[in-house]
């Protein structure tokens, strides 16, 4: 039996939505820490999911024992966070979102991300390129329910302009549309969606 809340979805538009860690929980550390965004960045789902029309009154965001959020009511969500911004976003397809901020990284983190046919498809700064081609890589496999082990299956085969990409992973192109904010950026698994990010500082 259908899902009569899909009627309700905006069908063409998915909404991601970004929030900025409030000042006064940047002290936080460790676990108090990681529980403190885990739960914000849930708030970023509901935002996503109340711009689309979804009620989550009765819904628990809750993880499988391998950490992949579990659907609900035929719908999917997807989470990530930092320690200075949390995103999340829901929708009627299988989602991944992942947010970083660009920030140096080594030589060897490099080569473990993409090949260099991959890197050659843009002659953008390779820092901003490298996070660019990791969120996206991230979006993918949190999609796909896999894990960082895949991250250089998932290639990179066309650049589409600077905000969006596609990637070829297990037989399949996914599209991808990256954001890029106060030194972070994140990418989403768009595929033929139309995408509106809402940034909340």
């Amino acid at each position: 039996m259908e899902n009569p809340l899909k009627e309700n979805i905006i069908s063409d538009t998915i909404f991601p939505v970004i929030l900025s860690v409030p000042q006064t929980k940047k002290s936080l550390k460790g676990r108090p820490m990681v529980k403190y965004l885990s739960e914000y960045a849930r708030r970023a789902v509901e935002i996503s999911a109340e711009k689309n029309n979804i009620n989550l009154s009765d819904v628990n965001l809750v993880k499988n024992s391998n950490g992949v959020p579990i659907s609900f009511n035929d719908y999917f969500w997807s989470l990530s966070h930092k320690s200075d911004f949390v995103g999340g976003v829901v929708a009627s397809y299988r989602i991944g979102i992942d947010i970083e901020k660009v920030r140096a990284f080594t030589s060897g983190l490099y080569k473990k991300t993409a090949s260099e046919k991959e890197w050659n498809l843009s002659e953008d700064d390779r820092a901003v390129l490298f996070f660019r081609y990791w969120t996206a890589k991230e979006a993918v496999i949190k999609a796909a329910g896999s894990g960082l082990k895949d991250l250089l299956r998932c290639r990179i085969v066309k650049i589409i302009d600077k905000n969006n990409l596609v990637i070829k992973y297990n037989d399949k192109e996914w599209y991808i549309e990256c954001f890029v904010f106060n030194g972070h950026i994140s990418s989403i698994v768009k595929n033929d969606k139309k995408v509106k990010w809402t940034l909340l500082e």
